[in-house]
């Protein structure tokens, strides 16, 4: 059973930036594919990023593309998410997600789905002001 922990949530401003955490209660797999997700209130949860373990590849999702970056450390087995430029749009839950692949190169254009994740984290809030 893997455990994941967001943290670095809060309240900022329009414009301003943070960074999110997710640490993995063990190590990652060179098949494993990391996301975010978000979820606003009365929304359903959406797809933010993904990140290939061993391939270093990254997908986003059209709404944070060129303002947020995710990333990871293979040796902390953490996952981060740098959001620039925030928006009041982007007030949620931010969620971290681990998934399988069947491949150490994954297409994370697939993976876009919180259906094919296997482990959650309880969420960290994000709440930017106008």
């Amino acid at each position: 059973q893997v455990q994941l922990a967001e943290s670095g949530g809060g309240l900022v401003q329009a414009g301003d930036s943070l960074s999110l955490s997710c640490a993995a209660s063990q190590r990652t797999y060179s098949n494993c594919v990391m996301g975010w997700f978000r979820q606003a209130p009365g929304k359903e949860r959406e797809f933010v990023a993904a990140i290939s373990w061993s391939a270093h590849t990254t997908y986003y999702a059209e709404s944070v593309k060129d303002r947020f970056t995710i990333s990871r450390d293979n040796a902390e087995n953490t996952m981060y998410l740098t959001m620039n430029r925030l928006m009041p749009e982007d007030t949620a839950v931010y969620y971290c997600a681990w998934g399988w692949s069947n491949t150490a190169s994954p297409l994370l254009s697939n993976y876009v789905s919180p259906s094919l994740y296997n482990y959650w984290g309880q969420g960290t809030q994000v709440t930017v002001s106008s």
